[in-house]
């Protein structure tokens, strides 16, 4: 069962998706393509979208998550950094509404703006995990964020969807000033559903002492390297996470590329969203019953399918297949991952831990999407530069299978 407080915690879940699904995968790459950056070359355009708005925002999140992690655990401050990163997303995401046509430059800045505040506030949402739940718990825990938090993210997209293939149902003059509006709804969803968090879930104790700053970030990195189990799980999944948020943040320009229509795009997230909403819930009960880790085998396993898949995809009913088909297993991968990270580290360090985490992750954001820029720019075929994503799924795999599984404490 989930209690009060990791209902609160979860909700937070629930919250942010509404930028994950309606601006970063959703209708932020369309309306980019179509509005912001028209007249563009459609190869730069994916290069500006993938190397200065994805990856840039990946970089700076990169080296501020290691120092906030630790002032975060030092000082107490958990909520009132999230708190903080909250903001930046919601102004950047409302901030794109007063972006005209032709001004890519700015809708970069502000996407990328809202982009720091969604991936730099993750390490301290993360960290409250280990506070929350208990090891036993916590794959339930995890998936049950992650499978609010795409139900929840799903419900508002469906609303702006509507918003934008029927603009006239809500008075509004056209398709473009309709998906500015959704933007706006991001932002009030995002501060509305945070609320349970800042409100019922305690801030942890703070760790009095120690030094903070690049000399901590220099001891945890001696620390995390002597911690082999620690260090083996971070480099495989520097790697896989890469692949699967790079498929996420890129699959809609994949599929503006292969000529399909913005419909049939917006209809593929909406699948992923609510297949992704039950398989997220069932991936719990399998890292519980079957093991984290094989678990995440059996996610990457589909996804190195999916990439080899894309090699050949010609239709949009191949497209609506593969949403599927990712929806299985993204929110699965990411939960359990989550998980199983929070067993291998120590709990009153967890702030730096899930700091550094991120610091992963987002340093992994900024070769993925970079990747499938270069080479789609290069070679101008979309199906090659999505395939590349298979060796990252592959190593991280390879990686992972060299961690040694964490031993659960035996209840008293």
């Amino acid at each position: 069962m989930i209690n009060r407080t990791q209902f609160s915690w979860a909700c937070y879940d629930w919250a942010n998706s509404a930028f994950a699904t309606t601006v970063l995968v959703g209708l932020f790459p369309v309306l980019f393509n179509n509005y912001y950056a028209a007249g563009v070359d459609p190869g730069m355009s994916t290069f500006y979208l993938g190397a200065f708005g994805n990856s840039l925002s990946a970089a700076v999140v990169m080296v501020l998550a290691p120092t906030l992690g630790v002032i975060a655990d030092r000082r107490g401050l958990k909520k009132p950094l999230l708190g903080l990163f909250t903001g930046l997303g919601v102004a950047g995401t409302v901030g794109l509404f007063f972006v005209g046509e032709g001004q890519w430059g700015w809708a970069i800045a502000l996407f990328s703006l809202a982009c720091i505040g969604f991936f730099g506030g993750l390490g301290f949402y993360d960290s409250l995990l280990v506070n929350v739940a208990a090891p036993a718990e916590r794959d339930r825990v995890s998936a049950f964020g992650y499978g609010l938090g795409y139900l929840g993210g799903g419900l508002l997209f469906v609303l702006n969807v509507l918003m934008v293939l029927k603009p006239e149902m809500f008075g509004i003059p056209d398709k473009s000033t309709a998906a500015k509006l959704a933007f706006v709804s991001v932002g009030a969803w995002w501060i509305l559903f945070s609320l349970p968090l800042f409100l019922k879930v305690p801030e942890p104790e703070r760790e009095e002492g120690g030094a903070m700053g690049w000399r901590e970030m220099a001891l945890m990195m001696k620390r995390v390297l002597g911690m082999k189990p620690v260090l083996m799980f971070l480099l495989g999944y520097f790697l896989y996470i890469d692949a699967v948020g790079t498929v996420a943040q890129m699959a809609v320009d994949f599929g503006i590329k292969l000529g399909f229509a913005s419909d049939a795009l917006i209809k593929a997230i909406l699948i992923v969203q609510f297949v992704s909403f039950p398989a997220a819930i069932a991936f719990g009960w399998i890292g519980e019953r079957f093991g984290t880790r094989h678990g995440i085998y059996l996610g990457l396993a589909v996804y190195v399918f999916v990439t080899c898949w894309a090699l050949f995809m010609k239709t949009e009913r191949d497209f609506y297949l593969m949403a599927a088909v990712v929806g299985l297993v993204q929110g699965g991968v990411q939960s359990l991952s989550r998980s199983y990270f929070a067993r291998l580290i120590p709990a009153d360090s967890a702030g730096q831990f899930f700091g550094f985490y991120n610091m992963l992750g987002k340093f992994a954001a900024v070769l993925g999407p970079l990747v499938v820029g270069i080479t789609a720019a290069l070679t101008g075929n979309p199906r090659l530069s999505l395939f590349m994503l298979v060796f990252f799924f592959i190593g991280g795999a390879v990686l992972l299978s060299r961690v040694r599984e964490p031993a659960l404490p035996v209840a008293a």
